[in-house]
């Protein structure tokens, strides 16, 4: 039976490999030549800004935990102790917002994000601890059931380094981004290694550019034969060489001739391959281009729809694997019937102030808005209730279909005389 149990596992060891390929990610190979990795990765600006406009984003959003009542309606679980600690402080460490953004920054980058949960001995959450996707494995044991096995560093326990740690389902917030087995995400780093080396690569080749006194390498020519080469080239190097020693006049002597060989940058399309490169980048986080400094293609009429594009289709994804996930690791099975956590993204939606009044008008006049109502999206102080601030108001002149025009009808001869009497 334990032969068989190896042989047919229910999926297999999770592995950050590109699947049908041999290479691990690891290694950071890529075509351009240039090794990526996460951290290498983020030293590129375009992939900074775009995992921080997304971590800053989730981390920004208030996070409320609410619970269901008798009548069907949700109140804020402002008593639960799980409140306090999604919404201010997970751990005595660090506040709601850091712990987010964090959370969020390995899960754009490594594509998991591992938090460990501390209980106290009733089993109450009491404390969430960032943990390193890169030190954390995910595997089946010979029941089929999942554990995770953590590697200790010497930052995280000196007396413990190159320690591992197993830690059950009930210990790990874990929160998987795209994957192919449902249970562990992959790099989006890994997956689009080839387009950020050659961003890298890109980069890297304007920098020498500009190092070498913008203009390309070249050729000393010497009419004789030279006894030191190396010499000639290190001095041509040293005083016409770099950025600080462009447009100088050199002075050959001896016959000697300077030929440039390769190709302009224009010829070359770098510029042009650089700003793709950006756009490219932006596809595999799913930023609106203008969000990272783009703004050839964004105008005043179009960059705000853009923006709540950016919340309905790259933000809200983002924002049901935190809710989901949160629930399903912090919640008792009793307590998910009844709580759930909710990200509040009205306020990216919002548009512009005249917008929102017109809104706000439209809502109040129809009755299913009232003045405290839109006072508390606002964040304006409430109207107290004995003077009308929680009323549901409607235009009087407003009647059902059937009833129009029945003030306009003239009265029968028995309604005249029942009048008159």
């Amino acid at each position: 039976m334990s032969i068989l149990s190896g042989l047919f596992k229910p999926r297999d060891k999770p592995q950050n490999r590109t699947a049908g390929s041999t290479y691990s990610f690891y290694m950071g190979g890529t075509t351009s030549g240039k090794n990526v990795t996460e951290r290498s990765a983020m030293q590129m600006t375009a992939v900074h800004s775009c995992v921080r406009i997304l971590a800053e984003a989730i981390a920004c959003l208030p996070l409320h935990l609410y619970r269901y009542t008798e009548s069907g309606d949700k109140v804020k679980a402002i008593d639960h102790p799980l409140y306090h600690l999604l919404h201010d402080e997970p751990n005595p460490e660090m506040t709601s917002f850091s712990f987010r953004e964090t959370l969020m920054t390995h899960l754009l980058l490594w594509g998991n994000a591992y938090a460990q949960i501390i209980r106290n001995g009733k089993g109450e959450v009491v404390a969430l601890y960032p943990l390193m996707p890169n030190r954390m494995e995910v595997d089946r044991d010979r029941q089929g059931q999942i554990y995770y096995s953590y590697t200790i560093a010497s930052e995280d326990a000196p007396t413990l380094k190159g320690s591992t740690v197993y830690l059950s389902p009930a210990d790990v917030l874990h929160i998987p981004g795209l994957g192919f087995d449902g249970l562990v995400g992959y790099s989006p780093i890994a997956m689009a290694k080839n387009s950020i080396g050659m961003a890298i690569a890109c980069e890297e080749y304007g920098a020498k550019f500009f190092a070498n006194g913008a203009a390309p390498g070249g050729v000393l020519e010497h009419p004789g034969t030279i006894k030191d080469p190396q010499r000639v080239r290190e001095s041509w190097q040293s005083t016409f060489g770099g950025s600080g020693n462009a447009n100088k006049i050199a002075v050959l002597e001896e016959g000697m001739k300077y030929t440039p060989i390769g190709i302009s940058p224009e010829q070359a399309q770098f510029l042009e391959t650089r700003k793709f490169q950006i756009n490219e980048i932006a596809r595999i986080f799913r930023v609106p281009p203008h969000m990272v400094g783009d703004l050839e293609k964004s105008s005043f009429s179009n960059i705000e729809q853009q923006s709540l594009e950016f919340v309905k289709y790259t933000l809200d994804p983002w924002v049901i694997r935190w809710e989901q996930n949160l629930a399903r690791s912090l919640f008792s099975a009793e307590e998910k019937k009844a709580y759930f956590f909710k990200f509040n993204v009205e306020g990216l939606l919002r548009g512009d102030y005249a917008s929102r009044m017109s809104g706000y008008a439209t809502a109040r006049q129809n009755g299913w808005m009232s003045a405290n109502d839109i006072r508390s999206l606002e964040n304006l102080d409430k109207i107290p209730t004995e003077e009308g601030g929680d009323l549901y108001l409607i235009n009087g002149n407003m009647t059902k279909l059937k009833d129009a025009g029945i003030f306009a009808v003239t009265p029968t001869t028995e309604q005249e005389e029942t009048t008159s009497e």
